[in-house]
């Protein structure tokens, strides 16, 4: 098991994909983590770097800043890393393109990096809770089934924040989602249990002598699918659920009834039973209100008994909980109070306010906190630790840009730029697909993508071309091959001949392309 190589009780004040990049892998033990919503309000965003566009509720660029994730400014390099590393997650992306639009698609490959990042951090004994709502939480669904894998789905958490809300013209949207992964099927698990109701607990109605209270429950296993152990036992003969050892230890422990009527049933004692199992749908944790002891001034703040819940099921005493997305530090808090150790990552300015506000309990304002920096700062670096730089890498691991597979799967043979250009001049001629011009020497040709990488085309064989310089300078990585050759011919620029359409329709066999460099070498 790789070492960790951060402190912990510490907060990463800048970008988390940086601060994920540079922890070594298998170090977290749970992530709980609640990103931006795509909901066009609040934060102002592109896909390459987001900050939020609040620090409190009454903070002037509330008003018209709403985040936006744009396609065009997707950084370059989180396509490929994402076409390399997880076919099923860009293909899932560029589909989203069709169904939703090309903004939602750039929010999912924001999110989608950094997925990958914490897939790789955690343990196999791990997990992580993403929060959603109702907008893209489907679509961010599907992006967790390709990073994580449909096996290791857990549940689809519903949480029920206020009894109603109005909405025109359709269902009052009252709750969010959150969506439970695990790493793998060694998961911690604690299971959470609900305190028992005051109807269920009338239904204890017998005691022994000692005062305890029990309930009777049927030991019978007629009518039951799967059979039982037929024996008397006591003069009571039936099939019974369980085996006679098992009948006679319940018995020496005094946990059997015989009935008036010559009938044998089991005793529940109540102080026995831990509560009811937990559901998916949770409707006894509400939004914190104005009031709230709680509140901090952030919008979208969740409650800390939402968190505690989700931690003291998925970790144990001691564990390290990350959150990527720290937010108002309610996931650092609710580990603290819970004894585990925490990291948390956000890039606001005044996330170490929140951090230390809340661990300090100071339930000062920012212009106070402000005002007092400088003598609160021995409090704050007591408190925790505030970082500006990422952690470096001790495990060998693969550094950004590149990232380790999450599944593995088969590629094609690499190529270099030469051999896919020969195999393309042998096959269709010495020419460019973008103006059909035919140049005395290969030297006057260079190799470009079909479908530019931009829109998510692939250095594969099947989406180079071969292009003369001017056709190659104007391309760029904007247009697609097709539109190039549509601009020159309505500019005149053709020099082709009529059947060049059909041959680069062509797809040709990788077979032939591997005999060319086999006769070759």
């Amino acid at each position: 098991m790789p070492e960790q190589n951060f402190p912990d009780r510490v907060l990463y004040n800048m970008d988390n994909l940086d601060v994920l990049r540079g922890m070594n892998s298998e170090t977290v033990d749970l992530i709980a983590t609640d990103p931006p919503f795509n909901k066009k309000r609040n934060r102002a965003a592109s896909a390459g770097h987001y900050e939020d566009a609040w620090r409190w509720a009454d903070h002037p660029t509330m008003q018209n800043r709403p985040d936006q994730w744009l396609w065009q400014p997707v950084h370059r390099i989180w396509l490929d890393q994402i076409r390399d590393d997880n076919e099923a997650l860009f293909q899932m992306i560029e589909n989203t393109r069709l169904t939703r639009d090309d903004d939602t698609a750039a929010f999912l490959c924001f999110l989608g990096v950094r997925l990958m990042e914490m897939h790789r951090v955690l343990k196999p004994t791990g997990s992580i809770y993403l929060h959603c709502d109702h907008s893209v939480g489907s679509y961010i669904s599907m992006i967790m089934d390709a990073i994580f894998g449909i096996d290791n789905f857990r549940n689809i958490i519903v949480w029920q924040r206020t009894t109603a809300h109005n909405d025109a013209k359709r269902y009052g949207a009252n709750i969010d989602t959150i969506l439970f992964y695990a790493k793998s099927g060694e998961q911690t698990w604690n299971p959470p249990y609900i305190p028992y109701d005051d109807a269920y607990k009338a239904r204890y109605r017998r005691s022994d002598p000692d005062g305890r209270v029990w309930a009777d429950d049927n030991l019978s296993a007629k009518g039951l699918i799967g059979g039982g152990y037929e024996y008397e036992y006591k003069g009571a003969q039936s099939l019974w659920r369980v085996p006679l050892e098992t009948m006679q230890q319940l018995d020496a422990e005094g946990r059997l009834h015989f009935t008036r009527n010559g009938g044998i049933r089991r005793k529940r004692y109540l102080d026995e039973m831990p509560g009811r199992p937990m559901q998916s749908c949770w409707t006894d944790i509400r939004v914190l209100n104005s009031q709230a002891k709680e509140r901090t001034g952030s919008p979208d703040q969740k409650p800390l008994a939402l968190y505690e819940r989700i931690i003291a099921a998925s970790s144990n005493p001691g564990n390290l909980v990350l959150d990527p997305f720290a937010g108002c530090a309610t996931t650092p808090i609710a580990a603290h109070n819970l004894g585990r150790r925490w990291v948390g990552i956000d890039r606001r300015e005044d996330a170490a306010y929140h951090i230390a506000n809340r661990l300090l309990g100071l339930g000062i304002n920012v212009d106070e906190f402000k005002a007092r920096q400088q003598s609160l700062l021995p409090q704050l670096q007591a408190s925790c630790e505030i970082r500006y730089a990422p952690p470096i890498r001790t495990d060998d691991g693969d550094t950004a840009p590149h990232l380790a597979p999450v599944y593995p799967r088969r590629k094609p043979a690499t190529m270099t730029r030469k051999a896919m250009l020969d195999i393309l001049i042998a096959q269709w001629g010495c020419r460019c697909w973008g103006c059909g011009f035919e140049p005395p020497t290969a030297e006057y040709l260079d190799l470009d993508h079909i479908l530019p990488q931009s829109e998510g085309g692939g250095n594969e064989l099947e989406n180079r071309a071969p292009l003369c310089a001017p056709c190659n300078r104007r391309k760029s990585n904007d247009w697609t091959l097709t539109k190039l050759r549509r601009e020159n011919r309505r500019e005149g620029r053709w020099y082709g001949h009529p059947d060049i359409d059909a041959r680069i329709a062509i797809r040709f066999a990788r077979e032939w392309a591997t005999d060319y460099l086999a006769s070759k070498s």
